[in-house]
């Protein structure tokens, strides 16, 4: 790191995380003045309300700041447009490190000039909420199989029935997407001692990670081309996958249709990547059992749609993956990756900025 290395700190953060970056790039000048950033919400939250605006004075000191800056941590706004008013007024900067796995979605919203985007490395957050996700997961899975739903009516009705529930050993689970959200969830899946199988866009088997996947990730692989097949064995299915142009309905009516109908369906990549009109229809007839879902199509869900009331959907307005402590775990990978820029090393995360994923 050198002395012209300025990082701006462009969304709400710790005092004691912003200490963890200086300390990781003693050379570099840490800009951070919480004042011109907005208030968060609620733990971890990077955008602030939306109505918060700066006065003149501090927009001022802001533009200051990006003046100076060759690296932001964190979107303002996280938004397409906080990302490009901040390049256009931070001419210097070289990277800029995201908050969200998804940030690839907000470099494309940006519409940045090809000279910008050959200027800028931009990196995402993917790794950091794979944990919460894959919790989520499971947590919705055993409700629909043990049917909370049921529990809580024989609690309320003072009633004593018995009644057979599902159970996960033995069971299938296919993932689609074997990133890192994909990983956690196939680690789950074998922790409940399911029968993994992975579907990809090769086809190829993901490679093992010593740390995260000991022993073999998946029991079987299927292409992406195959995802009906895949459907077939399925008791569960969740997908993991980003909103591309090649991922987008890539679960369509016609894998849906594969399903056997004690199926339960999970999405926490985007909602996009679901024909979401044929999985209402599918879960409204009970073609399959049930689904879990941190992500819809589009968001927020319109107020009137069925999702809202289906007993048999575990729903989650697209707030599962935040944690308390995912700040301090995307601080971790920007440190890391702090060391790697300053080394002239590849960024863990770097986004491609064709499909911008």
């Amino acid at each position: 790191m050198t002395e012209a290395t300025s990082i701006l700190i462009a969304t709400p953060l710790e005092t004691e995380h912003v200490r963890t970056i200086a300390a990781a790039a003693p050379d570099a000048e840490v800009l951070f003045d919480p004042e011109l950033l907005p208030p968060p919400r609620y733990p971890s939250d990077h955008r602030g309300p939306p109505d918060w605006r700066r006065g003149s004075a501090a927009q001022a000191r802001w533009l200051e700041l990006l003046r100076r800056a060759t690296i932001l941590y964190g979107i303002p706004g996280d938004s397409g447009p906080g990302l490009a008013a901040a390049l256009d007024g931070g001419p210097l900067v070289r990277w800029v490190q995201g908050t969200a796995a998804g940030s690839g979605e907000t470099v494309r919203a940006a519409n940045l000039k090809a000279a910008v985007l050959g200027r800028v490395a931009f990196t995402s957050a993917a790794g950091v909420h794979g944990t919460m996700l894959a919790e989520f997961v499971f947590g919705g899975i055993l409700a629909l199989r043990k049917d909370f739903r049921r529990l809580d009516r024989i609690r309320a009705e003072r009633a004593w029935p018995h009644f057979a529930s599902g159970e996960l050993r033995g069971s299938t689970l296919v993932v689609v997407g074997m990133g890192s959200i994909g990983r956690a969830v196939a680690n789950l899946g074998r922790a409940f001692g399911m029968r993994v199988v992975a579907v990809t866009r090769s086809g190829s088997p993901p490679a093992a990670d010593a740390v995260t996947d000991p022993g073999a990730v998946a029991d079987a692989v299927y292409p992406i081309e195959r995802i009906g097949d895949a459907f077939a064995l399925a008791d569960t299915v969740v997908v993991t996958l980003p909103a591309t142009a090649k991922t987008r309905r890539v679960v369509d009516a016609a894998a849906l249709r594969r399903l056997p109908p004690n199926a339960i369906v999970c999405n926490v990549g985007r909602g996009a990547t679901i024909d979401q009109t044929a999985l209402t229809r599918a879960l409204e007839r009970g073609a399959i059992a049930g689904a879990v879902l941190d992500v819809f199509d589009p968001e927020p869900l319109p107020p009137k749609h069925s999702l809202w009331t289906l007993e048999n959907v575990v729903f989650s307005p697209h707030t599962m993956a935040l944690s308390v402590r995912e700040n301090a775990r995307i601080v971790e990978l920007f440190c890391d990756n702090l060391g790697r820029f300053a080394r002239g090393t590849p960024l863990r995360n770097r986004i491609d900025t064709r499909e911008f994923y």
